[in-house]
């Protein structure tokens, strides 16, 4: 017997919004009907001795707001937090005291109350970094990169201590927009200090009342929040359905806007190149056609696929055979690929222009590190072969090659994993909210830090290990890290008889 279980749709990372999520029928997980049945009851479990020991704490009086004040978090908005969060919090928030590369120190902590507060204990462990995004290991020290940062940041400092409007803009910042555009096909560029702001300031410099914006179902909550606070009308497509979206897009541009049925201002689709929670490429070719044929606008958010997809490393658009002029909007971040921080926007010189004098983080925030310009703009020229070696492109091969075959490897363990070829995003599928702790704590007393993931971030029955594959793995480092997840998979009952399929609904 086995149980169909429909992916969130929901781009909504928080507890309110996971709870009203609609079904998204393309992408299904089929997993064992008893494994269904069980993570329902381990949640029932929890929500009932929640609400047991929510009772005996306000029978008692321990949680009582100031007089005359009102509670800042309601009991039900902190319900979660308090009765499931609280008691895997150790799995989570994890300090290191090295350099992310592909082995890093993690700091021992310990808690006194139940694990409210986590404590440090003054030790480490030196374990094997399946967590962080250092696709190409550009993290760490690097022999052409990391003198040219030192060097900036003796010559710059820290900070520009200003917003690029007024005196941050340096002749640095320059020269990276211009590489970037460069090396993303573009006409021009604009960089901000903070990727998640990349998008939350932009997109509501893009779109406003009276547009209409076309969301993936599984986009990040950095565009959810920009698309809110632009005031636009949003609509949400089943994840990667370009059939999907062209029935919305077609049936929305036939009744107008609201109540008056005028024409939208201006539509936007926004998708990404590689969805971070399912390691899905998006299918960029189809939708390209879709927003041609109905004159939209596209906004490509390449945070994860920038670097890590193409032969070149230059993304969705050179991994699905793409033109990037055919994308009107691009979008990625520093903090993945290239061993740095801040993100950009690349486009017609137009827009970049207009962006520079309206969006937010151009105008208030303070400008992008001089020494993260640095690193960012030093791993762009040693991919472009600047060194005179072919150390950058190799990266991006030993990424394909590290992230496929250790993909087929789980696979051949009978593990659930998600995510297409040449993803270095792999979720390793644990289903039930036990197995979040049990498999995290598993791999850490092991040498293998991990990192796990449940819901309101992932739907209620989904929830995984997500497994991020560096260029600076060696074979013997992931041999290491199967060997590992083999002995975890056994322990906590991981070898699901079930199987990953995607409907074309």
């Amino acid at each position: 017997l086995v149980l169909v279980v429909v992916l969130d749709t929901s781009c909504k990372r928080t507890w309110k919004d996971a709870m009203a999520i609609k079904s998204d029928v393309r992408h299904l997980v089929v997993l064992p009907y008893l494994t269904a049945l069980g993570v329902y009851f381990s949640y029932s479990l929890l929500y009932l001795f929640g609400h047991i020991r929510d009772l005996y704490f306000h029978l008692r009086g321990k949680r009582k707001s100031p007089s005359g004040y009102a509670p800042i978090t309601s009991d039900d908005e902190a319900f979660y937090t308090r009765n499931l969060y609280h008691r895997i919090q150790d799995c989570w928030n994890r300090p290191i005291c090295s350099a992310p590369d592909a082995w890093f120190d993690v700091m021992g902590r310990t808690s006194f109350d139940n694990n409210k507060t986590m404590k440090l204990t003054g030790t480490y462990k030196n374990c094997l970094n399946l967590g962080s995004y250092n696709y190409l290991g550009f993290a760490a020290s690097d022999p052409y990169c990391t003198p040219k940062v030192i060097e900036t940041l003796e010559k710059y400092g820290w900070s520009t201590c200003s917003s690029r409007m007024d005196a941050g803009t340096t002749e640095i910042h320059t020269e990276l927009e211009a590489l970037v555009a460069d090396y993303v096909g573009k006409e021009d560029a604009i960089v901000y200090g903070m990727g998640f702001a990349t998008n939350s300031v932009t997109i509501p410099s893009l779109v406003g009342p009276g547009c209409l914006v076309l969301s993936d179902s599984l986009n990040h909550t950095s565009i959810v929040a920009g698309v809110r606070a632009s005031g636009a009308k949003v609509k949400i497509f089943r994840h990667n359905d370009a059939n999907y979206l062209e029935k919305i897009l077609r049936d929305t541009i036939s009744e107008g806007q609201p109540r008056t049925h005028r024409p939208w201002k201006k539509i936007l689709i926004i998708v990404e190149g590689i969805y971070s929670m399912e390691g899905e490429v998006c299918a960029l070719r189809e939708i390209v056609e879709i927003k041609k044929k109905y004159k939209a606008y596209l906004y490509l958010d390449e945070a994860h696929s920038i670097g890590a997809l193409g032969k070149t490393g230059r993304g969705a658009c050179e991994y699905c055979g793409v033109d990037p002029r055919d994308v009107d909007i691009m979008m990625g971040t520093f903090t993945k690929s290239f061993g740095s921080c801040g993100g950009y926007i690349a486009g017609d010189k137009d827009l970049i222009q207009y962006l520079r004098c309206v969006a937010p983080g151009s105008l208030y925030a303070t400008a992008m590190s001089p020494p993260a310009v640095k690193q960012v703009t030093s791993a762009l020229q040693l991919i472009l072969g600047a060194d005179g070696s072919t150390r950058g492109i190799s990266k991006i091969k030993q990424l394909h090659d590290n992230a496929n075959w250790f993909r087929e490897e789980l696979k051949k363990l009978g593990l659930d994993v998600l995510g297409d070829e040449d993803s270095p995003v792999m979720p390793i599928m644990l289903y039930s909210p036990g197995k979040i702790g049990a498999f995290s704590r598993y791999c850490l007393e092991r040498n293998v830090a991990v990192v796990v993931v449940g819901f309101p971030a992932t739907p209620l029955l989904l929830s995984r290990s997500r497994v991020c594959i560096s260029a600076a793995h060696s074979r013997e480092d992931l041999e290491f890290a199967l060997q590992v997840i083999e002995e975890a998979a056994d322990a906590c009952q991981l070898r699901y008889d079930s199987s990953i399929e995607k409907l074309h609904g």
